[in-house]
């Protein structure tokens, strides 16, 4: 097309349609560029990017990346324009820099679509995919599999024939309301072309998606003036743009991403190694992924499969094998008959898992740039793995302390993989994923903070000031305490002080209990000073042990089941304290958090006599006291037995054995008396009262282990209840087997065989 200018240029300009994210599209733009041989290369793009565009000219920047666009005065409203290596776009720009062509992004401005972003729904056209309609035209019932076949699999120029097939889908379509967000961005596109040719050039390209290519091939049908009143008046906001990593999961369809592809990294392999040989290579890529993760695959199979994806792309009429031919072949010849190695591939080669990178000087607020500081000073790239800590080495406790801050600052680029149990005190194991999403939230908080240090103290006092609850309050301070934040320790554990000193709600104060028990055994795991957590854990449990009985009388059904949580959970924060104490000397313990189970332990026998106490509340109280050895088993037993006489209603002595056995029928296996009043009492049970009584009755057998489950059905199957089914279970027994057993497991535990301890 050549086109005079008002002021009498004379320009040729080219239109490209392309698909994003096209490697054939890729391919196709690159041919056209290099015959046509521009001084302007126009790219479907924010104007904002022409000022950061340079950078793609670094070697440090790896696709796939985004252009990020912010609101400077919200920056939570913001948008992404990504890019991979096979994309049009990212092609024709690197094109423009190898040959000195200037570059100019021609699409509606950052500005007016982030003004706009609250509107973009209602401006969204509920309309068929025009690509559905040409790809049934031609036969197919799967679009992408049709434009794979017309474009990315072609060797042919297909841009005249693609624009002639988008003219007629154009022609097709429901006609769009006045002032429509693609006519206003078609406009934008049309007058960013006209300056380029009013600025002097001779040779203009324009590389856009194809539905808009008939709307630029020709300028003169939409006079300037009314592309310019239809642009005029929209509103626009303060924006700030930058390059930001992006990753292949986040260019699949899948992900939500509306020009999102099925396979990125299949993509990738096809602009990467174009070809005859393309598929051979990717079979040897899947037999690097397959091997790695411990599948067989030989040379003789990746023959195979080869020959198979070639000869299924002959008998469905393609030029060449393509997703589907090959995922077909590699199941057939690789996938051992199941599903996982499938799986695999696809995560790792269809998908893929490559993450971006972008220069150290691309522009970021100071906090993302600390972070990048930080990234490179411990070697820790924004990419998808899991990284296994030992804390007692300098260099695994500061990518400790970095990940925890983060997580403060809820940019969430590592997730905790696994509980900090007594054998995993010194070991971490987080999975990293950074998202695009993330570059948005250290936007959002660089207001408080230049460095993620600082950020993450400031951040904390100003969630522990706000709002924020008595357990919310007491993970800050483990929060804190991971993080190595000290400042903002103390300022959370002032407002934390101030709170549980007022606070009267006991099943709030049990809530905190926990995380402020965690933070003081891994606070002593990291030398950190917990005197303070000494002083606000005396206090809960003092408040918890003396309120515990009003705070237990006169549940309902819902509310004695968490409480009844709220018991197991309290009791193993106190044993994770007297766990601490044994290993703290004898003058830390007495100064520091002694004494707190026996005031645990009188509460729980306070509610075991508790008249107005729940079944269920009762029943997990004495459970408690009998696995901390403070009731003994005829104790247990009476209670029990108490609990399922006949003067009880049956709901309520079921009640009382859900608490009881909380989870577990360790203790009905090993206690058969126990075991026996359970069963003589369902058996004595009234047709209707077993009736109300089954519900809760199968609930709590159902939490068993199956051999649990098993081996109490067995016993009682046997009348196993009991001494007598005691004698029966050992006359069952091979003695010579259990003498072997038995020398076996001393020698395991470093005792001498008889020794009982």
């Amino acid at each position: 097309m050549t086109v005079t200018s008002a002021a009498t240029a004379v320009a040729e300009v080219r239109v490209l349609g392309v698909r994003h994210h096209g490697p054939g599209s890729a391919r196709s733009t690159l041919d056209a560029l290099d015959a046509f041989g521009p001084d302007v290369v126009c790219i479907e793009g924010p104007p904002e990017a022409e000022a950061i565009a340079p950078l793609a000219a670094d070697p440090t920047m790896a696709p796939p990346v985004a252009l990020l666009a912010y609101d400077l005065d919200h920056p939570s409203t913001a948008t992404f324009w990504p890019l991979a290596s096979f994309s049009p776009e990212w092609q024709a720009l690197r094109w423009a820099q190898r040959h000195g062509s200037a570059v100019r992004f021609i699409d509606l401005p950052a500005a007016q679509v982030l003004a706009a972003a609250a509107d973009r729904r209602s401006e969204t056209l509920e309309q068929p995919d025009p690509l559905a309609g040409l790809a049934a035209a031609a036969g197919y019932d799967d679009v992408e599999r049709w434009w794979d076949d017309l474009v990315e699999h072609s060797d042919r120029e297909v841009f005249a024939a693609v624009g002639e097939a988008m003219a007629a889908a154009r022609e097709a379509a429901p006609p769009l309301s006045p002032g429509a967000v693609d006519d206003r961005r078609e406009a934008h596109m049309r007058e960013r072309v006209r300056a380029a040719i009013a600025d002097g050039a001779a040779r203009v390209a324009v590389v856009c998606g194809a539905w808009h290519g008939p709307a630029l091939q020709d300028l003169s049908l939409v006079p300037a003036e009314a592309d310019r009143a239809l642009l005029s008046g929209r509103p626009s906001v303060k924006v700030a743009m930058t390059w930001v990593p992006w990753s292949s999961r986040r260019l699949a369809a899948g992900t939500g991403y509306g020009a999102g592809v099925r396979a990125p990294g299949w993509y990738h392999h096809l602009f990467t190694h174009a070809g005859p040989d393309v598929v051979a290579r990717w079979f040897c890529e899947v037999a690097v992924v397959l091997r790695a993760g411990g599948h067989t695959v030989s040379p003789a199979q990746l023959i195979d499969a080869t020959r198979l994806a070639e000869a299924l792309a002959t008998m469905r009429r393609r030029s060449l094998a393509g997703l589907s031919e090959v995922t077909d072949a590699a199941a057939a010849v690789l996938g051992e008959g199941g599903s996982a190695p499938m799986a695999l591939v696809h995560e790792e080669l269809v998908v893929g898992t490559s993450v971006g990178a972008v220069p150290a000087d691309t522009p970021m607020v100071p906090l993302a740039r600390d972070l990048a500081v930080w990234q490179r000073r411990l070697r820790l790239k924004p990419e998808d793995r899991t990284l296994e800590l030992d804390l007692r080495r300098a260099g695994g406790l500061a990518r400790s302390h970095l990940l925890h801050r983060l997580a403060l600052l809820d940019v969430p680029w590592g997730i905790p993989l696994d509980g900090r149990g007594a054998a995993g005190t010194f070991r971490e194991t987080w999975q990293l994923r950074w998202e695009p999403e993330l570059s948005v939230r250290l936007v959002e908080r660089s207001a408080f903070g230049t460095t993620v240090e600082v950020a993450a103290g400031a951040y904390v006092v100003h969630l522990a000031n706000g709002e924020a609850g008595l357990a919310d309050l007491t993970r800050l301070v483990e929060g804190c305490l991971l993080a190595d934040l000290p400042a903002a320790l103390g300022e959370v554990m002032r407002v934390l002080a101030g709170r549980a000193a007022v606070h009267a709600e006991v099943p709030q104060l049990m809530d905190a209990l926990g995380p402020l028990a965690r933070a003081r055994r891994y606070g002593d795991v990291r030398g950190t000073d917990v005197a303070a957590l000494d002083t606000v854990l005396r206090g809960l449990v003092v408040r918890i042990t003396s309120g515990l009985g009003p705070a237990c009388t006169n549940l309902d059904a819902d509310e004695a089941a968490a409480m009844g949580h709220r018991l197991q959970a309290t009791q193993a924060a106190l044993a994770l304290l007297a766990a601490n104490e044994d290993a703290a000397n004898e003058e830390t313990a007495n100064e520091g958090t002694a004494g707190h189970e026996p005031l645990w332990f009188r509460a729980l026998a306070g509610l075991v006599q508790g008249p107005t106490v729940p079944g269920l509340v009762r029943g997990r109280a004495s459970r408690l006291l009998l696995d901390a050895e403070q009731l003994d088993a005829a104790g247990a037993g009476r209670l029990l037995g108490r609990a399922l006489t006949a003067g009880t209603p049956a709901r309520e002595g079921a009640a009382f054995v859900e608490g009881f056995l909380a989870g577990s029928g360790t203790v009905l296996v090993h206690d058969r008396a126990l075991l026996g009043l359970v069963d003589e009492w369902v058996a004595e049970l009234p047709a209707d009262a077993f009736t109300d009584a089954l519900p809760l009755l199968r609930r709590t057998f159902a939490t068993f282990e199956p051999s649990e489950r098993r081996l109490i059905g067995e016993l009682v199957r046997r009348g196993g209840a009991g001494a007598q089914g005691d004698a029966e279970l050992a006359a069952g027994l091979d003695e010579e087997r259990v003498r072997a057993a038995l020398a076996t497991m001393a020698a395991m535990l470093g005792v001498e065989h008889g020794d009982r301890r």
